[in-house]
């Protein structure tokens, strides 16, 4: 007996040539701006743009600490690569962890004195740089409207089940 044969999936509805281009756009900004700053900030600060994401996120934390697996998630990282990075970062002694007064089976990480303080020394150059090259190359309006449409695309990245 022959095997049956899936129904083929409809076509998608092709992109417009304006669609393309924006996409196209988008992709390479969602490229090329973090690479960006990752530069600038290995030069002056020996950071990669995640470390200095990471040591931001924790910066704003009640007492400058958070769950492993939530600092994973804010970061938009792996738990498994963020452990890695983590580990780097407390042979620099920016960084430590503990386990979870509330729930010992989680770990938290803490940004530590010398951490906050590197990361105080290294935002000045980072946030000029992304002022350079994002704040300054749009205006208010083109910036509102940026966030609407990230806001638009996160919500739906977000409903969709994987």
């Amino acid at each position: 007996m022959p095997a049956q044969r899936e129904p083929a999936a409809a076509e998608p509805p092709w992109l417009t040539a304006d669609q393309i281009a924006a996409w196209r756009g988008f992709v390479r900004l969602a490229r090329r701006l973090p690479a960006a700053l990752d530069r600038q900030l290995e030069q002056d600060a020996q950071l990669s743009f995640i470390e200095y994401s990471v040591l931001a996120i924790l910066s704003d934390q009640p007492e400058r600490r958070m769950r492993m697996s939530e600092l994973a998630d804010m970061a938009e990282s792996e738990l498994s690569r963020l452990s890695h990075m983590v580990s780097r970062l407390e042979k620099r002694r920016f960084l430590c962890r503990e386990p979870d007064p509330c729930n010992g089976r989680y770990t938290q990480a803490i940004l530590t004195d010398t951490g906050y303080a590197y990361l105080a020394q290294a935002a000045p150059g980072h946030v000029r740089r992304v002022r350079e090259l994002f704040i300054d190359a749009l205006d208010p309006e083109q910036l509102r409207t940026l966030r609407r449409c990230s806001d638009a695309v996160i919500a739906r990245i977000d409903s969709t089940p994987d």
